[in-house]
């Protein structure tokens, strides 16, 4: 039996009590997989570092070797861990319409061997752990992103981005229009027969820019402080307001058949109020906050402030109808270290988030990994719709880099636009669920999420060092 498998199996028997047993666990599961997949993430890691790659580019591979084989080996955790954002939607419809986990799948899912694989899992006596284990990766995952993007904001000066604002606007907005465009245009091409609202979808998801996993690539290399660095993660998180904004026009058009300009309206001062807004009152409330904190001695008082401020914003984030990871870095953005100066601790907020990053943030990225499916590759009409959305995507980006002066790399900054990640795979999920987005498309979506993914740390190591 696997290694694999019997990790599988050891889930299952944690979370299950056997005949005559009286005690069970249920974080037993929980972490069995997670010591899986952290030393997944250290071994990946470890030997694309000795191929002198960035980590990131290792933990993306070894979670799809890893789902991939444990799925054709039988595995039922990383059966259900591979199906990404569907089994929050079967998790929902199960809640909702007081239905069995394998009942809302056998309604949610197209036919395929996918689908009776994964009714098998949620069926039987391992479905519950594999469940469980799924939300708590999942949301694990989802708080290692806003700590990233926190760090990120962390070593990124306002005033240095304010420097970058405009070629960061310029390089934002031609990395919306052009994927856009060019997304229609291979749509058109590779498949001519599908509807207005599937078409113009699936132009939007490929103007998405992935900035946690640009991020993590400069880190990684250690450029973070490059000028071109800036101006990407300035045009990222612009791409995220543009990206939100499309995405909220094109449902209201779906679902309602007209678009409703005074949303459209609201959602765009929305952003830019929260944004500017976060920034200013950040600035101000801050160093009271700060001196009132230190006269009270909280112990640990830099960390848990910082945390705090970046998990409220991100919650605020949310709820004005923003991706969470944007209010994530106005947080670090706001948190200037000089700041906490009052604090008299020895280390900055960054040392001290520093294993919190090494033990969350390489989940993440084996999670977005593990969706990949190995098997939609099989599929010729998927292939060639999955290679020219590739192509959109890779040159929709790659021209953004026009955007800035040229006294920079524009390769640099065109190749670090390039990766989509967690925020095209959340469009694709939206879309799967107004049922505007089918199996195929989505499969081909995941393989251009995948394979721009892979092609920026190789890409953008090589404009770096042209340009260093």
């Amino acid at each position: 039996m696997s290694v694999l498998v019997q990790i599988d199996y050891l889930s299952i028997v944690a979370a299950s009590p056997a005949s005559g047993e009286t005690h069970s666990d249920p974080v037993a599961p929980i972490l069995i997989s997670l010591v899986l997949i952290a030393f997944a993430a250290a071994l990946g890691g470890h030997l694309v570092k000795k191929l002198g790659q960035p980590a990131v580019l290792g933990e993306l591979a070894v979670g799809a070797i890893v789902a991939n084989v444990s799925y054709y080996l039988g595995g039922s955790v990383f059966t259900v861990l591979r199906e990404g954002n569907a089994i929050r939607l079967i998790m929902r419809q199960a809640l909702t319409q007081n239905e069995s986990m394998a009942e809302a799948a056998r309604t949610l899912l197209s036919p395929g061997a996918g689908k009776d694989r994964l009714i098998e899992v949620l069926s039987g006596p391992s479905g519950a752990a594999a469940i469980e284990v799924y939300h708590f990766v999942d949301i694990l995952s989802r708080i290692a992103v806003i700590v990233l993007l926190f760090l990120v904001g962390l070593e990124t000066s306002v005033r240095e981005m304010r420097k970058v604002g405009k070629p960061s606007l310029f390089v934002a907005i031609i990395g919306v229009v052009a994927p856009f465009l060019l997304g229609l245009g291979a749509v058109t091409l590779f498949d001519a027969d599908l509807s207005l609202n599937r078409s113009l979808f699936i132009g939007v998801i490929l103007t998405a820019t992935s900035v946690g996993i640009t991020a993590r690539i400069f880190r990684d290399l250690r450029q973070e402080a490059r000028p071109e660095a800036r101006i990407i993660l300035g045009a990222a998180v612009i791409d995220d307001v543009l990206g939100l904004l499309f995405l909220a026009i094109l449902t209201g058009f779906i679902t309602t058949g007209t678009v409703n300009v005074w949303s459209v309206g609201l959602i765009s001062l929305k952003a830019v109020l929260f944004l500017a807004g976060s920034i200013a009152l950040g600035e101000w409330l801050t160093p009271w906050i700060i001196a009132l904190m230190a006269r009270l001695k909280i112990a640990n008082a830099k960390l848990l402030f910082g945390l705090g401020v970046a998990f409220g914003l991100s919650w605020l984030a949310s709820e004005a109808g923003l991706a969470s990871i944007v209010g994530a870095f106005a947080a670090g953005l706001v948190l200037e270290e000089i700041f906490f100066d009052e604090l008299r601790e020895e280390h900055s907020l960054r040392h001290l988030l520093s294993p919190l990053e090494s033990l969350i943030v390489p989940i993440f990225f084996v999670l977005i990994g593990m969706q990949v499916k190995a098997e939609t590759f099989a599929d010729l009409r998927v292939a060639l719709m999955a290679g020219g959305l590739t192509t959109a995507a890779i040159l929709g980006k790659l021209v953004s880099g026009l955007g800035c002066s040229a006294s920079l790399s524009r390769l640099a900054v065109g190749v670090g636009m390039m990766p989509r990640g967690e925020v095209a795979l959340i469009f694709a999920g939206i879309g799967k669920g107004l049922g505007v987005i089918g199996d195929g498309i989505f499969s081909a979506v995941v393989v251009m999420v995948f394979t721009t993914t892979f092609l920026t740390p190789p890409l953008l190591k090589f404009a770096l060092r042209e340009r260093a």
